[in-house]
């Protein structure tokens, strides 16, 4: 799954069966509480109710996803379709419109991405609201376009008369001011439950979300938000350059008039006004001929269907309509009109016929009325071109492209011309259909789609591109990739605090420490890049600093922050670490402190047993035995096939001397997981703390086969198959030990005592060297080497 699916589905709690259903209510789009500063503020509880039956059906099963994908957008293009044909009225139009909506590559990210559906569903929702309203003339959603069409086409209203309120006030509108007022008392409802869920705030974004957001320049913002709309129309036209992300500087800023891209937007708004513009006249026009001629229903309201109300037998065939022109719809009766899809040149200004009339006004809303909550017209939105959603506004492109179509077929004289129309229509199609299975083929995986990214928006896709390439083991590629980012964005936490992973894995702690060190300069709350540089101080020795670190980042203000549940998980991981490294201080009262504040700001979703494990183990060090055993079964409670839970009760009952209890909870443990090898090496212990070395030696071996690069399960396995004279294999458990863990001086130090008794004096000499040279102040390392020296220089250096 790609990166937004891996968080709408992966990691959002309200897919899974324990989850109240309730929730999805007031929860937003990624499983955060809509009244959290953090929430995106996005509502769809449905598109979550249908990702949470797939994970019923299949869990986490990729492929019921998609699949639920492609069905919603075969729903959805089969349900557009029969809204064409009630628009379009014939099959020429209709078939074009279909097969380009089913095919605009536009619409690849809102069905190969899973986390598309929400636009897919929003698209079919608006569809069916538009045709119950056209059909009965009700609807809770879709509310400009209902009114459009109730005003404009319905009753066939001017723009004078919106203008004036006349509307309000003539007898013949009375019907539309009722429906009017249902669609404004829909829509009022509408707003405010969204804005008590919304928690009465705005949602939050990063500047980098949407930079023209972020300047301060007003010339910049507005410059900025003109040309996105051209540009989202000219992917609609021509979507041969599509991005996962467009993001950043993907489009930079229009900072000045003189900037040649302005010219796009002055092209855009000026088609935009001239289309208005005839609109305008030619409702004007209708209206004035609708008010001295009687309407077809005899009542002064237009027939509630745009398509032909005459008579099955009057109707023409679709063979009949591609060869002649047929007559208005409009007008019964009438030999000497012209199809109603024409244009009247009758006159010197062109006027639109009236159902070409309709099929741009229908058009028209549907594409600029679902844009304009993406327009940053009323709010500031969190991206600045997301192909999404551009799914609904494609209809009323398509219809716009099929009704031209039609209308230049039917224009055309010559039969040659009309083969051209048809081949265009044909070729635009195919081309379409092209596009759509390329652009296909770079979401099939996370690789492919970063990598087409690219040339969009380098930063982020590089950025994604390394995780990709950091999770399939591709190290230096990764690091690569990484730095590439940064290259082209210099300040972006994420990639910083990505990079300090890598780095952190493959040992580099230095530079790890920097890279964890610059994420928290350019975002000072991400908590993780605070507890990573915390645990990687505390491991080279400055504890004091890693104790700031750890109770600073539990101290911080995470509001607003993206994912808050990961944040406020992380806050109470640093405590955990915290406990421990005071425990490992012996600051036994600082440790208890930090444990038990770990559990009393623990949100429910943070796993609770491992502090309660790691308490009733510090009061085990503190010699509380009663107390100790009170948290181990309160883990147990929490989880109780909590496993750690089972070995301390079993050390405690060790502790007491109680064998037999001991065994029990270590055979509770092995019947949880028989494949955990630590279960046994804690058996064993048992056996060589009571003196029976065989017995641990024989437990060691299952322990090993399970678990054979468990460096603590080998190397204690080299001390007790040591206790019992076994030296072979003592000194090849030691050799993997080191291994395993060639910076572990103590590995080093014990691989060299062996090789000395097992009389290979070279090696040994080997071995301690590279111990001194981990840990040079050890005194026993030093001792033996001493040793080992005197016997070789006593042997006069014959010794291997």
């Amino acid at each position: 799954m790609m990166a937004p699916d891996s968080r709408a589905i992966l990691k959002n709690p309200d897919l899974l069966p324990e989850t109240p259903l309730i929730n999805l209510v007031y929860d937003d789009f990624w499983g955060t509480p809509l009244t959290h500063s953090g929430s995106h503020k996005s509502y769809r509880p449905l598109c979550v109710l249908t990702f949470r039956l797939n994970y019923y059906l299949g869990e986490l099963d990729p492929l019921g996803y998609h699949l639920g994908n492609v069905l919603c957008h075969a729903v959805t293009t089969w349900v557009f379709t029969h809204l064409a044909r009630k628009v379009l009225v014939y099959t020429f139009p209709t078939l074009v419109a279909g097969l380009m909506f089913a095919a605009h590559p536009i619409h690849t990210e809102a069905v190969a991405g899973i986390v598309g559906r929400a636009d897919i569903m929003a698209c079919l929702f608006y569809l069916l609201t538009l045709l119950s309203y056209m059909q009965y003339e009700q609807a809770i959603a879709v509310l400009a376009a209902c009114a459009t069409f109730d005003v404009f086409i319905r009753h066939k209203a001017s723009v004078k008369d919106v203008l004036n309120f006349s509307i309000f006030t003539k007898s013949q509108y009375r019907r539309l001011l009722e429906g009017l007022l249902c669609l404004f008392a829909c829509g009022a409802s509408l707003v405010g439950f969204r804005i008590y869920f919304m928690g009465n705030k705005p949602p939050e974004f990063a500047p980098s979300d949407n930079p023209a957001s972020d300047s301060d320049s007003f010339l910049t913002r507005t410059l900025t938000y003109n040309l996105l709309p051209s540009l989202n129309f000219w992917l609609l036209i021509f979507p041969y350059t599509l991005s996962f992300d467009w993001s950043m500087e993907a489009i930079p800023l229009v900072e000045s008039v003189s900037d040649v891209r302005n010219m796009a937007t002055v092209v855009f708004y000026c088609c935009l006004g001239y289309v208005g513009l005839h609109v305008i006249r030619n409702l004007h026009k209708q209206s004035k001929e609708s008010a001295i001629k009687p309407h077809a229903n005899g009542n002064g309201v237009a027939s509630g269907h745009i398509h032909s109300q005459r008579s099955p037998s009057h109707q023409p065939s679709a063979n009949t309509v591609l060869r002649s022109p047929s007559r208005d719809h409009h007008r019964r009766g009438s030999n000497s009109s012209t199809d109603s899809s024409s244009l009247d040149t009758s006159s010197s200004s062109p006027k639109l016929t009236s159902r070409s009339l309709n099929v741009l006004i229908i058009a028209l809303s549907i594409i600029v009325f679902p844009f304009i909550p993406a327009s940053n017209l009323f709010f500031y939105v969190g991206f600045v071109i997301a192909e999404r959603i551009l799914y609904i506004p494609s209809m009323g492109f398509c219809l716009l492209i099929a009704q031209g179509a039609y209308v230049l077929y039917l224009g055309a004289r010559e039969q040659w011309k009309k083969k051209c129309v048809v081949l265009t229509v044909v070729v635009v199609v195919v081309l379409f259909g092209v596009r759509t299975w390329r652009r296909n083929q770079d979401w099939q995986t996370e690789e492919k789609l970063y990598s087409s990214g690219i040339p969009v928006n380098p930063a982020k896709a590089w950025g994604n591109l390394a995780n990709v390439l950091n999770d399939k083991g591709r190290e230096a590629d990764a690091e690569e990739a990484y730095r590439n980012a940064l290259k082209y964005r210099g300040n972006m936490a994420d990639v910083h605090y990505n990079l300090g992973i890598l780095l952190q894995n493959q040992g580099r702690i230095e530079e790890a420490i920097e890279s964890y060190k610059r994420a928290i300069h350019f975002r000072p709350k991400l908590t993780v890049a605070h507890l990573n540089l915390g645990i990687l101080t505390a491991q080279v020795g400055n504890l004091e600093a890693a104790a700031k670190c750890y109770r600073h980042c539990a101290d911080l203000d995470t509001s607003g922050l993206k994912d808050p549940r990961l944040h406020e998980s992380t806050k109470i991981s640093c405590l955990y670490n915290l406990g421990r490294l005071y425990a490992d201080e012996n600051r036994m009262q600082e440790a208890e402190d930090a444990y038990l504040e770990a559990l009393r700001r623990r949100p429910s979703h943070y796993p609770a047993q491992s502090i309660q494990n790691m308490l009733g183990e510090l009061y085990m060090k503190m010699n509380k035995p009663e107390q100790a055993e009170h948290w181990y079964h309160e883990a147990l409670k929490s989880k109780p096939d909590h496993i750690p839970a089972h070995l301390t009760l079993a050390k405690l009952f060790q502790h007491k001397g109680v064998d037999d209890a001991a065994v029990r909870w270590f055979e509770k443990a092995r019947a949880i997981d028989p494949t955990d090898g630590t279960i046994d090496h804690h058996h064993a212990q048992l056996y060589v703390s009571r003196g029976r070395h065989q017995e641990a030696a024989e437990m060691y071996k299952t322990a090993i086969e399970k678990n054979p690069n468990d460096f603590d399960v080998v190397f204690s396995a080299a001390n007790a198959f040591r206790q019992i004279n076994d030296k072979d294999t003592a000194e090849n458990l030691y050799r993997k030990a080191a291994q395993i863990r060639p910076k572990e001086a103590t590995a080093h130090m014990n691989l060299g005592a062996m090789l000395h008794m097992n009389g290979k004096l070279k090696e040994a000499e080997a071995s301690y060297l590279t111990a001194l040279q981990l840990k040079p102040t050890d005194a026993i390392t030093q001792d033996n080497l001493a040793k080992l020296r005197n016997l070789m220089a006593s042997k006069g250096g014959t010794a291997r």
